[in-house]
């Protein structure tokens, strides 16, 4: 791209709206009053982690102006660095001559999410859409996707709003194995950290072991005021240093920009604080039980009423559009598996009686359900709590997958079938797969996710799930000897990056 051409590329291809470049002209203004001395252009990337470059503010303000060109090379990574795609192929193994050679994307910056990033003053942050050059959106772009499916849900009057309830552990660094041979390769993660608990466990929601790391929590809701995620509540879990964080509603971008920020500032501020924080499920750790990421959702109309409320007096717990959206919930569950379960060890936590669903099931205020159904008739909060993702989620795919499934079940007035008042004993309903091998094959036979997403964005993730399998595979060829226990290449895969 030409740097001579203000906002060449933007411009030319009308990828912001008037809001957008309201946000982008007042940025300038306060990076050219030397507010900022770097500025961090991130990208979600497949598995939703950021991954940017950093910027001084001459080149900022020529990306606001011509966006940023932006390495392709995390579209061939699976889960562990490993390339899953050969781009020194013809259509660098993907069928598609745009991702042949390791080429450049085009990072065009969101204004809307620009952020001063509190633990370290002086340093902008803004998150980013990635194109092809001609100004199509990049068919593997999660946040893109999401955006699509809200849209759909627009076209028909609706507004999906979501509530984050993230469950993570935070432990203390002992050693952090920083010597050479303990750094990996492409496909190899680094040895993760030796870590002790930061508190005892298994004292839910004590106030005692709250107040052993009062420094922590303060810090982190103080900066998260000051991005403007709308945090909620803190409380103490069950395994030790097991926390859970909500968030109140927002719309699902929103929502999912404010998850995956929220996940790189915790690992960041963790990591300046001599702590380690890991989203992985189930750590390979004595004692340490499996975390989950609820998802409350509902939809409102254009006024900002809830949709979901069944009429005051009625038999219902929810509206017919709210039943049909659970329905569609329901009947996509366990092809939208590899969407909020998408790791190996996600899988751990799919056990019955274990606060976690097993079974495409639906229930009045019940934890063994999926799908928790809160408030009632005539009850302004009625909403839905699904209850099946996994923390390392990619957020973009989690909402939109949510969002795809409950309009699908609505345009096809599905209906969800009575309550279950014993959700682990449901033998009728489906069984949620329950491990990543059986929730790639439910994918690869659902139509709907690819009518949805599209043929090149599902044939693509199977490929990165593939590779993440076939490393598992490779290095615990004997794991369904022991299917509940957490293997060493697990703790390795998953607990330092995520």
């Amino acid at each position: 791209m030409s740097e001579s051409s203000p906002r060449d590329f933007i411009v030319r291809h009308n990828l912001w709206t008037p809001e957008q470049h309201a946000a982008a002209d007042a940025i300038a203004t306060r990076v050219k009053a030397k507010e900022f001395k770097t500025i961090r252009v991130s990208v979600a990337d497949p598995q939703g982690k950021l991954r940017g470059k950093t910027l001084l503010p001459n080149t900022f303000l020529s990306t606001l102006r011509n966006a940023l060109d932006f390495s392709s090379a995390q579209y061939n990574f699976d889960s562990g660095e490993n390339i899953a795609f050969n781009p020194f192929t013809k259509g660098g193994s993907l069928d598609m001559v745009e991702m042949e050679g390791f080429p450049d994307l085009v990072l065009v910056p969101d204004p809307l999410t620009f952020r001063e990033l509190p633990w370290t003053p002086g340093t902008g942050w803004i998150l980013g859409d990635m194109y092809f050059n001609d100004g199509t959106p990049a068919p593997f772009d999660a946040r893109h996707k999401l955006k699509n499916v809200i849209s759909d849900l627009a076209a028909e009057g609706m507004t999906f709003v979501a509530g984050l309830e993230v469950e993570f552990y935070i432990t203390r660094v002992v050693d952090p194995k920083l010597a050479p041979e303990d750094s990996g390769a492409l496909g190899s993660p680094p040895a993760p950290p030796e870590v002790e608990t930061i508190g005892k466990g298994y004292a839910y929601q004590s106030e005692v072991q709250m107040d052993a790391i009062d420094d922590f929590l303060g810090t982190i809701a103080e900066y998260a005021e000051e991005l403007g995620m709308p945090l909620r509540t803190m409380e103490d879990e069950l395994g030790p240093g097991q926390l859970e964080f909500t968030f109140d509603v927002q719309g699902a971008l929103e929502a999912a920009d404010t998850m995956t920020l929220f996940r790189s500032m915790v690992k960041q501020v963790s990591a300046r604080m001599g702590l380690h924080a890991t989203f992985m499920t189930a750590p390979g750790l004595p004692g340490f039980c499996a975390s989950g990421w609820h998802l409350h959702q509902s939809l409102t109309d254009a006024e900002g009423n809830n949709l979901f409320v069944a009429d005051a007096g009625s038999d219902g717990l929810l509206s017919p559009i709210g039943r049909s959206f659970v329905a569609g919930l329901l009947e996509h569950a366990c092809a939208a598996s590899v969407f909020t379960t998408p790791s190996v060890n996600g899988y751990r936590r799919r056990r019955p009686y274990s606060l976690a669903p097993d079974r495409a099931t639906w229930g009045h205020d019940n934890r063994a359900a999926m799908c928790r159904v809160q408030g009632g008739p005539g009850d302004p909060s009625s909403h839905i709590e699904n209850r099946v993702g996994e923390p390392t989620a990619n957020p973009y795919l989690y909402l939109g997958c949510q969002i795809a499934a409950g309009l699908d079940g609505i345009k096809r007035n599905l209906d969800p079938g009575p309550v279950e008042a014993d959700p682990y004993s449901a033998t009728d309903r489906p069984k949620l797969p329950v491990t990543l091998m059986e929730a790639v094959d439910e994918l690869k036979r659902s139509q709907f996710f690819r009518d949805t997403f599209g043929n090149v964005f599902v044939d693509w993730l199977l490929g990165l799930k593939a590779s993440e399998i076939g490393r598992f595979l490779e290095a615990e060829p004997e794991w369904e000897q022991n299917p509940d226990a957490v293997t060493e290449w697990e703790h390795r895969e998953y607990f330092t990056k995520y």
